[in-house]
């Protein structure tokens, strides 16, 4: 398969979200921490991928309080280990945190939320695979590759504290 992506606008800035044919693999926030390079999200999508168009789609309803769950084939490329933080961050109900040691013990590894951070600030789905809606043990906001603003901004919203459109 061959990369491509599409540049989109959210109220959180502008998100590029890269498919490998009909999969999304990467939605990357314009000054993420762990943001890959450019190249490695292939050419611009000429209007043809169905999945770039749906993505788009559903992140407008998720920023519009349309849409709580998302329903995108999705292939994060990490680690088994990264791969099962992810899989587990997925399981988080919307408008719901959890700490980092909460998430370590859901993977059925309790002294590893040092380990869940880090695979946590690798994930390439921001957003979609909601990485935000993990916390600090003492309720804090720690941690976001795409920033604590963010972070707050996107628990708001899903708080139903801030409507962002």
């Amino acid at each position: 398969m061959t990369r491509t992506h599409v540049v989109v606008d959210s109220p959180i800035g502008p998100m590029t979200v890269v498919a490998d044919g009909e999969t999304v693999v990467g939605i990357y926030m314009d000054d993420a921490r762990h943001l890959p390079p450019a190249e490695r999200f292939g050419p611009a999508d000429d209007g043809t991928s169905v999945v770039l168009k749906e993505a788009d789609r559903q992140l407008g309803e998720y920023f519009a309080c349309e849409r709580t769950t998302f329903d995108l084939p999705l292939a994060a490329d990490g680690t088994p280990f990264q791969r099962r933080v992810w899989a587990a961050l997925c399981e988080i109900p919307y408008g719901e945190t959890i700490s980092y040691g909460e998430l370590a013990r859901r993977i059925g590894q309790p002294t590893a939320s040092r380990a869940v951070g880090l695979a946590n600030g690798r994930n390439p789905i921001s957003v979609v695979v909601p990485c935000h809606r993990v916390i600090g043990s003492s309720g804090k906001l720690v941690g976001y590759g795409g920033g604590l603003s963010r972070k707050q901004t996107l628990l708001e919203l899903e708080q139903g504290r801030n409507r962002l459109l």
